[in-house]
């Protein structure tokens, strides 16, 4: 996707050819900070305080972390002590574990000396992937959205209620979620897109805002509160997200709220779509709410909130009062029983066994 007129992934290798370039997403929407990850622990850092974020970007930057822990020492207790640390970085996102169990495998079987190039090749082949994935998950979706143009007899614009971040930010390119909006927008299919902001870190707000407004694609940012209002009086045509964790039954572990959304949208007949890639299936769990874990992030985010003040720095202030007690779970579980269907990059299904399974097998 383009920032400026200029093309970017959100990871790649720098010119050296072992450094790892990223955007850090801390400081959008206000600044594009490129920042470099030079060690695993680097890797492990970027991921546990959301420099990257979103389930396929964790992975790909987890798979460069492998990558980067190898040009230092490929030995096997390397391997090892790298994958514990990367594992624990955040534990909702099936695609960290995915990427970095992938990564040991490949290696694993190799001589310490082949490591550090086959590491470094495997990064890049599950980021090449993971935009093909996504581009097929756009194509998928974007008939969806035409089929509701064409409902609605070409009038209009068709209004599209998301929630958190599941653009090209939250994968190496294309997105999951507005995947298909930016095939769409390509198609010259008018779309209005309702951003949710999604406290308390604001992805909405802060980062789906900011990557349509460069696509030059019609947004309107909302406090979480207000879909089910609009989905009331018929302004919003359907809705999609991303998800962190499918199960095989199709329930969809996405940003706390999303069970919300999904709620409204069934008693208003809106349809609600997940797009997934099939990384982010977990095959091993089949009842999303008693198995999923639910990350717990630190209070502060919910305590506080960061903008710019009117001398334009970057600032934090608190917005509770200092004898509240705070929470901050980050993910909620939407049951397959609510989803209209799953958009992956084998097609679309209906979220349960028998849909994944049409498209997956056994």
């Amino acid at each position: 996707m383009r920032v400026d007129g200029v093309p970017y992934r959100t990871i790649w290798l720098a010119e050296d050819g072992w450094r790892v370039k990223i955007i850090d997403q801390r400081e959008l929407p206000h600044k594009f900070v490129i920042t470099s990850l030079e060690t695993v622990d680097d890797a492990v850092n970027a991921i546990k305080d959301m420099w990257v974020r979103g389930a396929p970007l964790i992975g790909a930057t987890a798979a460069y972390g492998v990558a980067l822990a190898m040009r230092t020492d490929p030995s096997n207790k390397s391997l090892e002590t790298c994958s514990i640390s990367l594992l624990a970085a955040r534990p909702t996102a099936v695609n960290l574990k995915w990427a970095v169990d992938r990564m040991v495998a490949k290696l694993t079987v190799l001589p310490e000396k082949a490591r550090e190039e086959a590491a470094y090749y495997n990064a890049l082949q599950i980021c090449n992937e993971d935009i093909d994935c996504c581009s097929k998950i756009g194509n998928f979706g974007s008939q969806i959205i035409k089929d509701i143009w064409e409902q609605k007899d070409r009038n209009g614009p068709v209004n599209i209620l998301t929630h958190c971040n599941a653009g090209w930010l939250a994968t190496v390119d294309w997105g999951t979620a507005l995947a298909p909006i930016y095939k769409s927008h390509e198609q010259n299919i008018p779309i209005h897109v309702w951003v949710d902001e999604t406290r308390p870190r604001n992805q909405g707000s802060y980062l789906t805002a900011w990557e349509l407004g460069k696509e030059g694609i019609d947004h309107t940012i909302i406090v979480d509160n207000v879909g089910g209002h609009l989905m009331q009086h018929g302004l919003v045509d359907m809705c999609i997200t991303g998800t962190d964790r499918t199960t095989f039954t199709g329930d969809v572990c996405n940003k706390i709220g999303t069970y919300l959304k999904a709620l409204a949208a069934k008693d208003n007949q809106v349809p609600f779509y997940v797009g997934l890639p099939s990384s982010t299936i977990d095959w091993g769990i089949s009842d999303g709410i008693s198995e999923i874990p639910i990350e717990e992030r630190d209070v502060s985010e919910v305590e506080k909130i960061s903008g710019l003040g009117e001398n334009g720095d970057s600032m934090q202030l608190r917005i509770t009062p200092s004898f509240s007690k705070s929470a901050n779970y980050a993910f909620d579980v939407t049951p397959g029983r609510l989803i209209t269907g799953l958009i992956t990059e084998k097609g679309i299904c209906e979220a349960s066994e028998t849909g994944l399974r049409s498209l997956f097998g056994n």
